[in-house]
């Protein structure tokens, strides 16, 4: 009997091997994978190894080996067909009706995973193509460089609607498999599908045999109705069921690579090109169950980084209660979160992998943050209140569903909230070391009885060696000069905020409180619904959030002669021109920067003539950028400036 690859394959996903083999060998868990004695030999010393991130059992005593099939049929000596079926009804799985149906289905979705395989392909060319320039330039400015291309099969899909189509239908597939795969858009009030991607950079989504299963697509343009589009649901496709680099992640995890799940592709990428290699993401949707379920088969401890804003917080909240009810003995979440206004990509960008790293060294304990959560509102002043929250924790520990976990979760809860609402100076609260924070005396102690945690213990920073980090404090007191010009530029003239807040959105700033800064004005403007603003109301706007060290910071870095178009004398007119001109610029030098990295990278690989000779020539082109900002033929005559000066 013939079973469709597919029924199999969710076998396999829904059941690992260590769970089959287990309830015939007494398996102890041995770093990432798990021994025990042979079923097949009388031995003393376990030699019999299982390794679920491979999905394969290896008896050193005997050599046999093989998956949770070859194990059904050597140790209760059944046929493939009968080990199918009671793994089947292990997994809680119908089988399937084995029919010509079935069969002809099974060849479709070969057929489809071809029909991908050519639509990568296309997308790959056009993006090394001249149509593909643009797209090309914005990877570059995203530090996502050639063979960051190459590695994840980026492309580009032109903004013609028949492109695609027309290039597919030329090699043989048909208009019903291109609409089945779910790249071209149909209905009955569209007459003729047409290309579901235009005008966007592609990201192919794999499954776990690194097939190309559907695509995610990143509009170029800025008034595109979605900025990142995934394909439909389709017989490759699930959404909730798939992670963006599983199978890449999982080889890495099997290594020793940490799993850590982010937002985006982008992020992704900036992270296995760091040398975080088990990094994921969910497909634009929050963490699914089933998503879960592949973390936890991945690894025992994965780590899900969030931003440090409210939306980061509130989405590692909606997480834990997906995963409470999952919770096993050894099998469990960490959450680590980036500093505010900074995604994965940014701060690696920014500051570079050390500081990643302290993210992640940073990372807290399920149990902290549903701690966390559960008591961030206070006002436990009341013996009704405090009650409720002890009434509250429990029914929400009730849920996790393996009994032993369920113990220790009660346990450690009980003695949270003993500490939390202990007399001020009694052990409970001088010991405990969980959230509440530091001890307290006299006055102070009282003051604090029964309020619930401190503001800095509701939202603790993601990481205290984060917090005092010289790689996240910045590169130096200094502010670099573009940076602070364009800044001031901005606060000087905020009507640069209604015409190009989504470059300056764009723009990658290394100093970390320039970017901070830049990402202030920018919610100001957001948050200001009658325009324009004036510099006054601006500067008050980003002064009341904090920033008014910063912006004397940035304003005290301006010394050139160049730097007056941040003036607010300066004219409109010769603002807007230099300010497409530093624009320019800025972008230059960012991947003229990380191309001298790679002459340097390069030159000490192999000290040749022909390296030595491209790292002069980046290092000139690089000098001949600086102080280049008012380089622009009669720029500042309109602002009383001599033409010499231009």
């Amino acid at each position: 009997m013939r079973f469709p690859p597919q029924f199999l394959d969710d076998l396999r996903a829904r059941l690992p091997i260590s769970e089959v083999v287990g309830k015939r060998v007494k398996l102890k868990r041995a770093g990432r994978e798990w021994k025990g004695l042979s079923p097949f030999n009388k031995e003393k010393t376990p030699s019999f190894t299982v390794n679920d991130q491979k999905g394969f059992y290896k008896d050193f005593s005997s050599g046999k080996a093989g998956d949770i099939f070859t194990f059904v049929m050597e140790t209760e000596g059944v046929t493939f067909p009968e080990a199918v079926e009671r793994l089947a009804s292990m997994a809680g799985l119908a089988m399937p009706v084995v029919s010509r149906e079935v069969e002809v289905r099974e060849e479709r979705r070969k057929t489809l995973h071809e029909v991908m395989d050519l639509a990568a392909q296309f997308f790959t060319a056009t993006l090394a193509d001249r149509a593909g320039a643009a797209a090309r330039g914005y990877l570059a400015d995203r530090g996502l460089d050639a063979g960051a291309q190459l590695q994840f099969r980026l492309g580009y899909a032109p903004s013609e609607r028949f492109a695609l189509k027309e290039h597919l239908g030329a090699k043989g597939v048909s208009v019903e498999d291109m609409i089945e795969a779910g790249l071209l858009i149909h209905g009955d009030d569209i007459p003729v599908p047409y290309d579901r991607f235009r005008d966007r950079i592609m990201f192919p989504i794999a499954d776990l045999r690194s097939r190309v299963i559907a695509f995610g697509g990143r509009a170029m343009q800025k008034d595109a109705p979605a900025k990142y589009l995934n394909s439909p649901e389709t017989t490759l496709f699930h959404k909730g069921a798939t992670l963006y680099n599983h199978a890449a992640a999982r080889q890495a995890a099997h290594q020793g690579a940490a799993v850590i799940a982010v937002e985006g592709y982008v992020d992704v990428i900036a992270l296995a090109r760091a040398g975080f290699a088990g990094a994921v993401a969910p497909l634009g949707t929050a963490l699914t169950e089933d998503q879960l379920g592949l973390l936890w088969k991945m690894a025992d401890e994965p780590v899900l980084c969030f931003d440090g804003d409210g939306a980061g917080q509130r989405a590692a909240h909606r997480v834990l209660g997906l995963a409470l009810a999952g919770l096993k003995p050894g099998k469990t979440l960490r959450f680590a979160t980036l500093p505010q206004g900074q995604d994965p990509d940014d701060l690696i960008r920014a500051s570079g992998a050390d500081a990643f790293n302290e993210v992640l060294k940073g990372a807290r304990p399920l149990a902290d943050m549903l701690w966390a959560r559960e008591t961030a509102g206070g006002g436990f002043e009341t013996p009704e209140r405090r009650a409720g929250l002890e009434t509250h924790l429990a029914a929400i520990v009730q849920g996790i569903g393996d009994e032993t976990v369920r113990r220790y979760y009660r346990e450690d809860m009980s003695a949270r909230v003993r500490a939390l609402f202990a007399p001020a100076g009694g052990p409970e609260r001088q010991n405990f070391r969980g959230n509440w924070g530091e001890r307290r005396s006299g006055r102070d102690a009282r003051a604090m009885r029964y309020q619930g945690p401190s503001p800095r213990d509701r939202v603790p920073p993601p990481s205290q060696r984060l917090a005092t980090s010289s790689i996240v404090r910045g590169f130096g007191a200094s502010v670099p000069p573009r940076e602070a010009l364009i800044l001031v530029t901005v606060l000087n003239h905020p009507w640069l905020l209604e015409a190009h807040a989504e470059e300056l959105a764009e723009l990658e700033f290394r100093h970390p409180e320039a970017d901070r800064l830049r990402r202030a004005l920018l919610d100001a403007e957001a948050g200001h619904s009658h325009a324009p603003m004036s510099p006054e109301m601006l500067r008050e706007a980003v002064t009341a959030t904090g920033f008014g060290a910063t912006l004397a910071r940035v304003e005290g870095a301006l010394t050139h002669f160049s730097d007056w178009p941040a003036r607010p004398e300066a004219a409109a007119d010769d603002v807007g021109r230099w300010w497409d001109h530093v624009v320019t610029l800025h972008r230059k030098q960012r991947t003229l920067n990380r191309e001298l990295k790679d002459a340097e990278r390069a030159l000490g690989t192999e000290p040749s003539e022909e390296n030595l000779h491209w790292l002069k020539d980046v290092q000139e082109r690089l000098t001949a950028l600086e102080g280049s900002e008012a380089l622009i033929e009669d720029f500042g005559v309109l602002s009383g400036r001599p033409a010499s000066r231009a």
